[in-house]
């Protein structure tokens, strides 16, 4: 996702500086040429050789280092920088950064630097809730920095509260969110479902699936990073809540249909990916219901069909996507929801494929609309979902240029050929 982007990361002098070295190698991973410039302090506490072993890049600390022949040095840097990211960030550095003090090769390289720029503040609690440091905090935003919340827990000091550097794969995502796609759902509502839903048996027990909810928060990052305003409809996982979107956590289907009803109108784009149970106890004991000789026989009752009410509302120009998880006849079975449920696009996968099932990573998608099917192979679900993506989004132009064709049969005119569309289209403006 970064091949061909350079990241300056900025390593600072806490003891939350081992935590650098992980996101250094997690960004390798990523195919980025990342560049890490230390400050002295931060030396102390890791070598600069444990990054340049990771990185494949010299470890920059001295303003006045000679690694590139005649140039200068802090400049070359922020010639090339695609984002930078302080991580840990302290007190002392943002202080500096805030107020355009460059007294080292970290402070100088970011002053000379445009690109997007992020810090991760690691501290003490009290050092960290100082009203100088928050107010150093408050200009950074202004300037245009993003300031990554710190994690509450035990800090080295032994104090317990605000200051934790955030784990690396969560300053992973800063960068993905900023660089890791073309910005091509910019200004675009998009509504996502996700994970199970449990029907209560009784105070104790419910009725659920195996449904993790990793190939809808998948889609919902995926989208974010896209630049689209995403709202994410949640059933109970064990995943952590995804940052940049509205996240919005229900139980029951009963709950999902009416998160998900209340924003329908307002949403550019609906992908329900969430596995929705079908039937629900018909009455829920108020205590727990005891074991008895015999057998035991549990009433059931249908849940709302969210899909197919959001089909039947579906406004000119809304985008609609449903998922459909198959054990035999995948694509008749799908073709027929697709129509059933006034759907767009609709993708299918049989969970007796390997590498399609539940709780895993990958995914094997077969994506069918009205006029074709799309095999994609066996994908990461991160993959999978920006392959979902491209498609809708192809898909979302040829419907923009439709609707343009039949309003201009009608006499009606348009400033844009996608009427319709609330704010830029993907087509032609």
């Amino acid at each position: 996702m970064l091949r061909g982007k350079t990241i300056v990361l900025g390593v600072t002098g806490g003891i939350a500086c081992y935590k650098a070295a992980v996101l250094a190698s997690a960004l390798v991973k990523l195919h980025a040429d990342v560049q890490v410039i230390m400050t002295t302090n931060a030396t102390q506490f890791v070598a600069p050789l444990t990054f340049e072993q990771l990185t494949g890049n010299r470890a920059l600390v001295d303003t006045f280092d000679r690694s590139f022949e005649h140039k200068v040095e802090h400049i070359a840097v922020a010639d090339r920088a695609d984002m930078v990211l302080i991580a840990p960030a302290t007190a002392n550095v943002l202080a500096k950064l805030a107020n355009g003090l460059a007294d080292d090769m970290l402070t100088t390289t970011v002053l000379a630097c445009d690109c997007p720029k992020a810090a991760a503040p690691a501290m003490n609690t009290r050092m960290y809730e100082n009203p100088v440091t928050q107010d150093n905090l408050t200009k950074l935003r202004g300037y245009g920095w993003e300031i990554v919340e710190p994690a509450v827990g035990r800090l080295a000091c032994g104090a317990v509260g605000t200051g934790k550097l955030p784990e690396p794969e969560e300053l992973v995502e800063v960068i993905l969110h900023t660089l890791g796609h073309a910005k091509d759902l910019t200004g675009k509502r998009v509504l996502v479902t996700a994970g199970p839903t449990r029907e209560a048996l009784d105070p104790v027990r419910y009725i659920t699936n195996h449904s993790s909810g990793k190939m809808g928060y998948a889609i919902a990052k995926a989208a974010a990073r896209r630049g689209a305003e995403v709202t994410l409809v949640s059933g109970p996982t064990n995943l952590p809540q995804p940052n940049y979107m509205e996240f919005i956590p229900v139980v029951s289907a009963q709950e999902m249909y009416e998160a998900v009803t209340a924003r329908a109108a307002e949403m550019d784009v609906i992908i329900k990916a969430a596995a929705v149970a079908d039937y629900r106890p018909a009455q829920v004991a108020d205590n727990k219901i005891k074991k008895k000789d015999g057998d035991l026989s549990i009433p059931l009752e249908r849940t709302k069909d969210i899909l197919g009410e959001l089909g039947s509302r579906k406004r000119e120009g809304q985008f609609l996507c449903g998922f459909s998880m198959e054990t035999e006849n995948m694509l008749e079975n799908s073709r027929r929801k697709l129509v059933r449920k006034n759907l767009d696009l609709i993708a299918a996968n049989n969970v007796k494929v390997a590498g399609a099932g539940f709780a895993v990573d990958t995914n094997v998608l077969t994506l069918i609309s009205a006029d074709g099917v799309k095999e994609l192979p066996l994908l990461s679900k991160d993959e999978a979902a920006d392959a979902l993506l491209d498609e809708l989004i192809d898909r979302m132009k040829c419907l923009g240029r439709r609707q343009w064709r039949r309003k201009r049969r009608q006499g009606e005119r348009s400033s844009c050929r996608c009427w319709g569309w609330r704010l830029r289209c993907l087509s032609c403006c």
